[in-house]
């Protein structure tokens, strides 16, 4: 079965309006809130958190937010971590992304979103291609070629595990580029930190990543973004391009948003619902949003549990299809 060109596990079917969601009408709602970060420094999820928490803060929606890096099993090692202490968790909420859908497919870890308290999704980031700014590949075309050239010696990286959301997107583009997206060597980095130093030190040609990820290292010379998987340029960084003006039919956004303890109390799930919903009329949300190049997507209650079931089904249709399930 060949998969279709136009991969679009987004969020953005699922993108609502705030109705419903508590308001919490610009006052503050929250004395603390705890973050937990599943991977460590520089990735997509410490950014999300430490960025949602500095809006958050800055707005006056929370008295303070703290923030704590646990790295390990691909994410399981904070989520066993919630659920077993969830009686101390009251002031706290795990971010996470697409990922915990995809290793609980794959049984990287035994829980699934199901066993936490879903709070809401909240933003969505484009995945992109990048090699560092020294390199020969310019184009996506280069990539193609250069893979073509030596398939063994090629290796493209990224911050999750094999079968992971940045394998996947690798592998995508790959299909959309008329190529095997299981024959390209993928090198697994814990967190997009560490993916990120793996490329600039050689020891990959190629990155798979977060286009928030990229876009500040972009700016600052270090690395160049060969392709995001954006439907237009982004404006957040439109030197950019995109996949499918490279002719390479592939539109991809990975949501992420935040999970509480199972059995919190109501008041302090929609306290924290409150405080999210009311987060993006803030400019220091806007600020915040616009930096990192995310989408808005907001997704509370039950309505982040419909988009995560249908995400499920639709994930692990695409990993049957490449094999990785």
């Amino acid at each position: 079965m060949k998969l279709s060109r136009r991969v679009m596990m987004t969020a953005a079917a699922a993108m609502v309006a705030m109705s419903g969601a508590a308001q919490a009408d610009g006052h503050q709602v929250l004395d603390e809130l705890h973050f937990l970060i599943p991977g460590g420094a520089g990735g997509g999820w410490d950014g999300t958190a430490r960025g949602t928490g500095e809006a958050l803060t800055g707005a006056g929606l929370v008295g303070s937010a703290s923030y704590e890096n646990m790295s390990g099993g691909g994410g399981g090692v904070a989520i066993a971590h919630m659920i077993e202490n969830a009686d101390s968790m009251g002031n706290t909420m795990m971010v996470n992304s697409t990922p915990i859908v995809i290793r609980s497919l794959t049984g990287v870890f035994p829980q699934s979103f199901r066993d936490l308290t879903l709070v809401a999704g909240t933003i969505g980031d484009y995945a992109a291609l990048v090699v560092p700014a020294d390199s020969e590949l310019t184009s996506m075309a280069d990539l193609v070629s250069a893979y073509q050239t030596d398939a063994t010696a090629f290796a493209i990286g990224g911050g999750s595990v094999p079968g992971g959301m940045d394998h996947l997107v690798a592998a995508m583009a790959m299909e959309a580029a008329g190529e095997d997206p299981t024959g390209f060597n993928y090198i697994p980095y814990d967190a997009g930190g560490a993916a990120m130093a793996g490329l600039l030190s050689g020891e990959i040609q190629a990155l798979s990543t977060g286009f928030s990820e990229a876009v500040t290292l972009a700016e600052q010379g270090e690395v160049r973004i060969l392709g995001v998987t954006a439907p237009e340029r982004v404006d957040a960084y439109a030197d950019a391009p995109t996949m499918m003006e490279q002719d390479i039919d592939v539109e991809f956004v990975n949501w992420r948003g935040f999970f509480a303890a199972p059995g919190l109390d109501d008041e302090t799930v929609a306290n924290m619902r409150a405080a999210i919903a009311a987060m993006y009329d803030t400019p220091e949300w806007e600020t915040v949003r616009a930096q990192n190049g995310w989408v808005n997507i907001h997704n509370p209650g039950d309505d982040f549990e419909t988009f995560l079931e249908n995400q499920e089904q639709q994930i692990g249709d695409l990993m049957r299809t490449l094999g990785f399930l």
